[in-house]
């Protein structure tokens, strides 16, 4: 039996195309991942930049939670490192109290670039420190009245006649985040398409160092996030998967202005290597930044992958510039991985 399929929504902006377009396909998209059987849809958080429209991910949570009934949704992540812990926490109980038991809080750190970096900041005058842990740790004490009885917030409990709380999970790419998510007995989701080479390792570390707390659910539950784009064959999907190709060169040559390419610009800015780099797992074991292909071979790597780390749950995203063929590819990949949508569940019952 395989592992729940979910997917990050990045509200990419196609070409020639407006924002407010690209937030109505994520909208649609998650009424359509609802139907096809997925799990969670999770919202990116974005900023300054004109390839994603999704800057507020608890506004497009409020949002598609209300135009669905079952998937639940969530951030895929709140950049913590801009924000008031206190905040955060506050704004996704409300969400909590808005839709019980759907909503789904993913934690993550991200630095923008200079000019995004400065204006999320509150106090402009000091150096910004790296204190991620305390920041994740005041997040879930808010959640679970879990400060000292001597801490100053300790007397003042956060909505107490809300029950519950939103499911916690720690998104990250590095050891420091599988240490963190382990200590405090939360869900933790690795950035395969960041830094596939460590992924199968941190999600297994993670599990070693687990230790339950009234945080989480009592167990490890390891998530992988992977790239993934599918067409109705081989040759097509490694077609379609220039664009995501086409999109990290030119960050890489420090292009930000220009957003996602069509697989037929990405051809003409590529190099033979970035073209050529491999979207499966290859010979030698190495995993790829990006799975592509039909969806025969993208099920095969994607269960490869979870066989490997012991993943507990996929989660894909993708940068598909045309709408219609990101569509597609979900629709691809869960049927080829065998999801039952959600109108056949209910008439089964």
């Amino acid at each position: 039996m395989r592992v729940p399929l979910s997917m990050v929504e990045l509200s990419t902006v196609s070409p020639n195309r407006s924002e407010t377009e690209a937030l109505d396909e994520s909208m649609r998209r998650a009424v359509e991942l609802e139907a096809l059987g997925y799990k969670r849809v999770w919202f990116a958080e974005h900023h300054l930049t004109p390839s994603h429209a999704g800057h507020s991910p608890e506004l497009l949570i409020a949002a598609a939670a209300a135009m669905t009934s079952e998937i639940r949704v969530g951030s895929g992540a709140v950049l913590l490192n801009h924000y008031s812990p206190f905040k955060v926490a506050e704004s996704f109980q409300q969400l909590n109290a808005m839709f019980p038991g759907r909503i789904d809080l993913g934690l993550g750190r991200s630095y923008g670039g200079p000019v995004a970096d400065v204006a999320l900041r509150r106090d402009r005058r000091s150096q910004p420190v790296d204190d991620h842990a305390q920041q994740v740790s005041e997040v879930v004490a808010w959640f679970h009245n879990a400060f000292p009885e001597d801490h100053p917030f300790a007397t003042r409990p956060m909505m107490p006649s809300v029950a519950g709380a939103p499911d916690t999970w720690l998104l990250g790419s590095s050891p420091s985040s599988a240490h963190l998510a382990a200590q405090l007995g939360i869900g933790y989701a690795f950035a395969t398409f960041i830094n596939p080479a460590i992924a199968a390792d941190m999600l297994q570390l993670y599990r070693r160092e687990f230790r339950p707390t009234p945080f989480g659910t009592g167990a490890p539950r390891a998530m992988l996030a992977v790239n993934t784009t599918c067409a109705e064959n081989d040759e097509a999907g490694r077609h379609l998967v220039y664009c995501v190709k086409g999109f990290i060169a030119r960050l890489m040559r420090g292009v930000e202005d220009q957003g996602v390419p069509t697989p037929e610009v990405a051809l003409t800015e590529l190099t033979d290597q970035q073209r050529d780099e491999a979207t499966w797992v290859t010979p030698d074991g190495r995993w790829p930044r990006f799975v592509a292909g039909g969806p025969e071979s993208v099920v095969e790597t994607l269960d490869r992958m979870v066989a490997e780390s012991g993943a507990d749950e996929l989660m894909i995203q993708d940068l598909i510039a045309d709408p219609h063929a990101r569509f597609t590819s979900h629709r691809l990949v869960a049927d080829a991985y065998g999801l039952v949508p959600r109108a056949e569940l209910a008439g089964a019952h």
